[in-house]
């Protein structure tokens, strides 16, 4: 039998989110539906490829983000 889980709970899943007996629940789902554990390949493939790109915001970025933020800055 296929069964269709929501997409954000096998995000959660991916990303170690779920309690215990809906893991549980997802790797029974995965082990029945091929097109199910396809698209949990694919979204740990993507997780994997996204971890290693940089977390931080250009330096260009962060000064813009200073320069406006030092416009609210008020003088008591």
């Amino acid at each position: 039998m296929i069964q269709t889980l929501p997409h954000p709970t096998l995000l959660q899943y991916v990303y170690d989110e779920l309690p215990t007996a809906e893991q549980h629940d997802v790797e029974d789902a995965l082990l029945h539906d091929p097109a199910l554990a396809n698209t949990c390949a694919d979204l740990l493939l993507a997780q994997r490829s996204l971890d290693h790109l940089a977390r931080a915001p250009r330096p260009a970025t962060r000064a813009a983000i200073l320069q406006y933020a030092a416009s609210f800055n008020v003088q008591m």
